[in-house]
């Protein structure tokens, strides 16, 4: 890479900490973005969207620097988040809310490769059939991840595959903020929602809901920084995430044609890879900790929470900017009815299931899950403040550490993502059959698990009614 490449990326990177700024700015500032709940990254994004090329022409992002950018920024983010030390799980609220996530992300996947298919086999031949698996990883996880499968679908033959999970990620912060708005709005004309306390912008207790545990940290009087060491153990573990796709992908291309096809598709998922090594060297860590081989806890949740926090503002408002809206012509009309269909669908599957699983606080639960289920963490705790400023539910730490708990139970879905592409590459699409098929069993079998379990705490004495 050159010297002139290189400057290109840190100007990048300047100028999206400008966005970032006039965004704090305008969100403290303007009545309209200070009273509804919309992340400042995601004003970021969409005024990055509005002052790049394809519409005012003002600043000239290249969407491919920015979609490099947010690859990377999703790995480091998910690393980070990996490496921290987490609580045990000792209520059954937070398994419950884990498989509550999930199934929504089965009822999105089935929804949008249903879609996709009929319009691949009607009215829109030109549709990718896949294109509609990327609805679940836009909405549910963010534009991360949908970028790095629709990128890699580009192999396949999905056309800007990369750019349209950006596209839906970006809808999906759209029905986030503006869907959670018109929500709360309706059900404080139905009087099914308290009016909340009035706060000034400020976030109120977000403290409390990541600072839990303080582990014994090195004493600020050694040598050297804790946010060094912490980028140090992130290095190392990208390093070795790096390293294990090297690997995987030399010993893959000797395999063919299907073998190069999985190993373009393993580096889709190197935020996975990252993730497990991260996991795999905080249990080493803590390991070493309990034994009292290490004096002090290397690990900081506190700094790496500050660095993921961080790579994911950046990456989110790249993702945003980085859409191209001339590219999104070809598949508008699936797109916009994809979308659609599934920010509906969602609404009503959170609203109908929440009651059934939430005995306590139930709207405040399903506002929560609706802003991240369409959005990220980030717009479900921003919705959740309209509604409960001081955190007083138990909605802040379902969406929290549901959101850990759901990693688990999120295993079998992503074998279930991969059949269709095994359809794709092979030229079988009876695997098409067999992964609608396999979403409707797994979804059965979440929704069996949280309510029986609901059932079984409902039937135990001393439980209290809910606000909603």
């Amino acid at each position: 890479m050159s010297s002139s490449q290189i400057w290109n990326y840190i100007i990048d990177i300047a100028m999206l900490s400008i966005l970032l700024l006039i965004s704090t700015a305008m969100k403290r500032q303007h009545p309209f973005f200070r009273k509804n709940p919309i992340p400042i990254p995601v004003i970021a994004g969409f005024l990055g969207l509005i002052l790049g090329k394809d519409v005012l022409g003002i600043i000239s992002f290249n969407s491919l620097r920015l979609e490099n950018l947010l690859y990377h920024l999703m790995n480091i983010g998910f690393i980070a988040l990996s490496l921290k030390a987490s609580s045990k799980v000792r209520s059954k609220e937070y398994v419950n809310s884990g498989m509550f996530i999930v199934s929504n992300y089965v009822v999105q996947g089935l929804l949008g490769f249903s879609l996709s298919l009929l319009f691949f086999y009607t009215i829109f031949p030109g549709t990718f059939p896949l294109s509609g698996l990327l609805l679940p990883l836009g909405f549910g996880q963010g534009p991360g991840q949908a970028y790095a499968m629709g990128k890699q679908w580009e192999e396949l033959g999905f056309t800007y595959g990369g750019n349209m999970g950006l596209t839906i990620a970006a809808m999906g912060y759209i029905w986030a903020c503006a869907g959670g708005v018109a929500l709360i709005a309706w059900l404080r004309k139905k009087k099914k929602l308290k009016a909340s306390d009035k706060i000034n912008g400020a976030l109120v207790g977000k403290h409390d809901l990541y600072d839990d545990d303080k582990p014994v940290e090195l004493p600020m009087k050694e040598s050297i920084d804790g946010l060094t060491l912490q980028l140090i153990i992130i290095g190392a573990v990208y390093l070795l995430t790096y390293l294990t796709l090297k690997g995987l992908e030399s010993l893959l291309v000797g395999a063919g044609g299907f073998g190069r096809n999985l190993a373009q598709l393993l580096w889709g998922f190197s935020f996975i890879i990252g993730a497990i090594y991260g996991m795999s060297v905080r249990r080493i860590l803590d390991f070493c900790h309990h034994k009292k081989w290490m004096k002090y806890s290397y690990t900081s949740n506190y700094l790496l929470e500050r660095v993921s926090g961080g790579a994911f503002d950046f990456m989110i408002t790249a993702a945003i900017s980085a859409v191209s809206i001339y590219m999104l012509k070809d598949y508008l009309v699936p797109f916009l009815i994809i979308t659609a269909a599934g920010g509906l669908f969602t609404i009503w599957f959170i609203m109908k299931f929440s009651r059934r699983i939430y005995k306590t606080d139930t709207l405040e639960n399903a506002l929560a899950m609706y802003g991240m289920l369409t959005g990220t963490i980030s717009t479900g705790i921003a919705l959740l403040r309209e509604v409960d400023p001081n955190f007083r539910t138990q909605a802040a730490k379902n969406l929290v550490f549901g959101s850990g708990t759901g990693l688990a139970f999120g295993l079998p879905l992503m074998v279930i993502l991969n059949i269709p592409i095994m359809g794709y590459v092979n030229k079988q699409p009876i695997l098409y059959l067999v992964t609608l098929l396999a979403f409707v069993v797994y979804l059965a079998v979440l929704l069996f698990a949280m309510l029986r379990s609901t059932r079984e705490r409902k039937s135990r004495p001393g439980r209290q009614g809910g606000t909603g």
